[in-house]
């Protein structure tokens, strides 16, 4: 069985946490299922709302203090209780009390290891600038512990003027490390930059692509809101009657060389010849001996990645106007053979597009295969 992936939401209390996770809900899939983990005794109302929510299949609470000061035997039993009583898709650690979150981390990987049963998949920090005042530590310790922070949100910039906004990134830059950042939209945040690509939404095929689409708009912006990221929407499309893989090597090189300052995640549904290794050297070997073509799902997150083997067909590309390459790829003689998603920082789209699309990073094993790169947002 697949690991549990587990997404970290950590900042100060009132930041904005809970809101984030409500705001993330409505963005899934109906049969999704969150479990939630959290160390604080929130906003009632904000609580509430969270309790009643049917996405969320299990809250286990740890309110004994700093979940950060409190993790060797409590962590794991709370994370094992969430698995085998609710058996969720996901689990979400809310945590307060740490605006350095690198322990929990490094416990959250450690009990994967020993167990198998879960994975992390990102590291998020909220930061209220309204009320922020800055990381009081800026040592050389707490340089190495914030490079376990994957992604900022700034939250309720929109209450604030420029000027303030600017002093909260000046404070960040103080730790002097590239980390991915945002502003959310009254506390929203795509799910596509919150949350990587796991087996449960890879059966549905808009997520693949993080539910954005050329034709229908993953979110109706304001006139006077920009989009935050950037994204690209990729398909590798095979030609003929026996199964095809893509370029391997290629493919790992990409990911290796995928700066995590310009690009924040990347998720996709690929076909493999033989087992493919994560980041960290591990090997799904569920797929079974080498030889055949195998599917798998890949989960970049900021420079770390995982691939996790499944039993599925790539659905076929859906979200492509109507054109001559559209029917290429819905041909009964052609398969897709990779479908990914790359979540992009502002202003990076263009560059990026044309980089892939000049070959050599995304390609199929061997001669032939048609990709299709388009910029959906």
């Amino acid at each position: 069985m697949a690991p549990i992936p587990i997404t970290i939401v950590t900042g100060f209390l009132g930041s904005g946490k809970t809101t984030l996770i409500l705001n993330l809900i409505p963005q899934l899939p109906q049969t999704y299922q969150i479990a939630l983990l959290k160390n604080e005794f929130g906003d009632v109302a904000i609580d509430s709302q969270l309790a009643a929510s049917a996405a969320i299949s299990g809250v286990q609470e740890l309110l004994n203090g700093c979940i950060c000061c409190n993790l060797v035997g409590q962590l794991g039993d709370a994370l094992e209780t969430l698995r085998k009583d609710v058996s969720p898709d996901r689990i979400i650690i809310e945590t307060s009390g740490s605006a350095f979150p690198a322990t929990l981390a490094m416990e959250v990987n450690r009990l994967g290891r020993e167990t198998g049963c879960y994975v992390l998949d990102g590291v998020v920090v909220v930061i209220d600038v309204e009320n922020w005042k800055g990381y009081e530590d800026t040592s050389y310790t707490a340089k190495m512990q914030q490079k376990y922070t994957d992604l900022i949100v700034f939250n309720k910039w929109e209450l604030v003027d420029e000027r303030r906004y600017d002093d909260c990134l000046d404070r960040v830059g103080d730790l002097e490390l590239q980390i991915a950042n945002v502003k959310s939209d009254k506390g929203r945040v795509d799910q596509s930059l919150l949350l990587g690509l796991d087996s449960a939404l890879a059966k549905d095929g808009d997520s693949v692509h993080g539910g954005y689409s050329k034709d229908r708009p993953h979110h109706d912006h304001s006139d006077d809101h920009q989009t935050e990221v950037e994204v690209l929407s990729l398909n590798l499309v095979s030609e003929g009657d026996t199964p095809k893989s893509v370029n391997v090597d290629s493919l790992e090189t990409f990911l290796l060389s995928a700066p995590k300052d310009e690009v924040y995640r990347i998720k996709a549904l690929v076909s493999a010849s033989h087992p493919l290794a994560s980041s960290n050297g591990d090997v799904d070997e569920s797929a079974g001996p080498s030889g055949g073509i195998a599917k798998y799902i890949l989960n970049w997150a900021f420079g770390r990645w995982t691939f996790s083997h499944i039993n599925a067909i790539l659905p076929a590309p859906t979200h492509v106007a109507s054109s001559p390459t559209t029917e290429i790829a819905q041909s009964p003689k052609h398969e897709t053979i990779l479908r990914m998603t790359i979540v992009l920082a502002r202003g990076e789209a263009t560059k990026w597009k044309a980089r892939i699309e000049k070959g050599g990073m995304v390609e199929q094993e061997g001669e032939g295969g048609f990709l299709m790169v388009d910029r959906v947002v």
